[in-house]
């Protein structure tokens, strides 16, 4: 399936997004088959840079070397989708600023759930910055669920158990982009995380 055909936003309420650079996962996925699920902040500002738009994209080269990091053997997105492992991000396009307002995290959290929803065996969830952890956190309250993460710094609660949709949830750093490159310690969290997920969802 295309969770495109599915996922849809179709009146644009968010004021500090780009709507020329929407997007949702165009590529053929299995549902079943995906075991870990992978939600970063938000579409890129070129859609060329977005995870499926090829090998040279700025989204997918950074995800790909932050799980080779953590010593999964990958040379590409589709590898990752082979693996059971599926990339999006909390919010559907691209940013205005820096931050993004609470109101659109929300009002995106209601695309990503109805994403969410296609993929009945997810093991693990990787939370990849605030914002993916916010959208979360939103679909969590609204449904009268217990909050997935607690509040606090990625640095202190990373490493605990959370436990969202009956997978286990991990708080980590934004993987998608240039700001991968930035910090080295981050780096080695996200690649600590993205192992620990991966032995959650037993995948070798």
């Amino acid at each position: 399936m295309k969770v495109g055909r599915s996922v849809k936003c179709v009146d644009f309420p968010c004021r500090d997004t780009r709507r020329t650079s929407y997007v949702v996962p165009e590529a053929r996925v299995e549902p079943a088959d995906i075991s870990v699920l992978m939600i970063a902040e938000a579409a890129p500002e070129n859609l060329a840079d977005y995870y499926y738009a090829g090998v040279d994209a700025l989204f997918a080269q950074t995800t790909v070397l932050a799980f080779q990091d953590a010593g999964v053997r990958v040379a590409s997105i589709q590898d990752l989708l082979n693996r059971g492992v599926y990339l999006t991000t909390a919010v559907k396009c691209g940013k205005t600023a820096y931050g993004l307002a609470t109101a659109t995290i929300e009002n995106c959290s209601y695309l990503l759930e109805k994403e969410i929803a296609l993929f009945q065996n997810v093991k693990a969830y990787l939370l990849m910055g605030d914002v993916a952890i916010k959208a979360v956190n939103a679909i969590a309250r609204r449904n009268r669920e217990p909050r997935p993460i607690p509040p606090g710094s990625t640095y202190k609660i990373r490493g605990g158990e959370f436990i969202f949709r009956g997978g286990r949830a991990f708080p980590s750093y934004l993987q998608a982009g240039p700001s991968f490159f930035i910090e080295k310690s981050k780096r080695r969290m996200i690649a600590q995380d993205i192992a620990a997920a991966f032995e959650v969802a037993g995948i070798s």
